[in-house]
């Protein structure tokens, strides 16, 4: 489940990070009022006014801009609020902006240039340990800084029998470059950014950039924060952040049903029982040459009523050309997954305009094919891998 900034940084905060301090708004009359707050909580004159979406590039796409007065405070949160902000992370037509942050300015007017790095939290698959990744270059792209300056990339991997250490922490500190009391605060920052991830069974951090004044303070100025959805029957509170509105309407509703949806951008919409079957699927769609369409799980309940559903969902989707379903009989018999298809294509009537193949093996699958054959509907029936493979590519053809 991702967050906004400003809620990632609330949680950053409850585990003693130190960041850049603003307050949420959602229209510019109040954008004025938090900045009045923030001026008179931090004594910052200037204010950064950040458009809130689950998305990357804001600043790139018009989305966070500086603000030297409460005049030009309410004038740019007019023109971000209610804006189609497009950046490299968004859809092409861009994601609709409800609210900003209002953040103190921590660029401090007159100062020495900042210094600015990236840091994340997350976890490294090949080893199967976290790790912290971090880098000298922040403020600017981390793939770029990946592919033309590698060597400006560390990471430091945590042992998960005793946690962050020390020394690790200290070790990246070190290899910023930094000394003194950046040195010092620099290691806090680290030990409670891993005490933040950890406890609050995050998939990622990610900090762009980590700031260091010119006094030599450490703060988080962005916040990427995710969530393990499996872990939030254990953080009520942050169950309670999650914006619907930054979602994917069409997963959002697959989830209010108990549907594992996820959408893609292909042409062959899938039913199947299973993730690992659905893979598998997804893998003889590419190979019949199509381009799977979305992920979707039915689960061991395949009636007519969720098929319904599951179809409703998928031909929501304008590019399917065509649907695969791949239903292993095991918990649910093959002839009752066959009579749902068959009550729920008669439910939908015309509805349905694209070609539907139908492969159902396991319990009673010589009686669910019969079933599909004999109804009467556009649905084409298959029994072996490859001759599902074939249907796909001759009604793509």
């Amino acid at each position: 489940m991702n967050l906004h900034e400003y809620q990632g940084k609330e949680i950053l905060a409850s585990f003693g990070v130190q960041i850049q301090r603003g307050l949420v708004a959602q229209t510019p009359e109040e954008a004025v009022t938090a900045a009045k707050q923030l001026s008179k909580e931090t004594g910052t004159s200037w204010f950064v006014i950040k458009a809130q979406i689950h998305a990357g590039g804001r600043g790139k796409g018009g989305g966070v801009k500086l603000a030297k007065n409460l005049e030009e405070v309410s004038t740019i949160a007019s023109q971000i609020i209610g804006m189609d902000l497009i950046t490299p992370q968004t859809p092409p037509e861009g994601k609709p902006v409800h609210q900003v942050l209002v953040a103190e300015d921590v660029y401090y007017p007159g100062a020495s240039e900042p210094d600015e790095y990236y840091m994340s939290v997350l976890l490294n698959r090949a080893s199967g340990r976290t790790m912290i990744m971090y880098s000298t270059e922040g403020g600017v792209d981390i793939e770029t800084v990946a592919e033309e300056t590698p060597h400006l990339i560390f990471t430091e991997e945590i042992d998960p029998a005793t946690g962050l250490l020390p020394f690790q922490a200290r070790r990246v500190a070190f290899n910023l470059g930094l000394s003194g009391n950046a040195f010092k605060e620099m290691t806090r920052f680290v030990t409670s950014l891993y005490k933040a991830y950890v406890n609050s069974d995050s998939s990622l951090f990610e900090i762009n950039p980590v700031l260091k004044t010119s006094d030599d303070k450490i703060l988080a100025v962005d916040a990427k924060v995710s969530i393990d959805e499996n872990a939030l029957f254990r953080h009520k509170d942050y169950k309670a952040m999650r914006d619907l509105r930054e979602e994917n309407p069409v997963e959002v509703e697959a989830r209010a049903v108990g549907l594992n949806y996820v959408d893609l951008d292909g042409n062959v919409g899938c039913m199947v029982n299973g993730a690992g079957l659905a893979m598998a699927t997804m893998d003889l769609i590419k190979q019949a040459g199509g381009d799977p369409a979305n992920f979707l799980d039915v689960g061991g309940t395949a009636d007519a009523a969720r098929v319904e559903t599951a179809f409703r969902l998928i031909l929501k989707d304008p590019n399917v050309k065509a649907i695969l379903v791949n239903i292993f009989g095991g918990i649910v018999r093959c002839d009752r997954v066959a009579q749902g298809i068959v009550d729920a294509y008669k439910n939908m009537g015309d509805a349905i305009q694209v070609p539907i193949i139908v492969r159902l093996q396991g319990t009673n699958a010589d009686i669910a094919k019969e079933l599909i054959d004999n109804s009467g509907l556009e649905v084409h029936s298959a029994v072996e891998f490859q001759e599902a493979a074939d249907k796909v590519q001759a009604v793509l053809a």
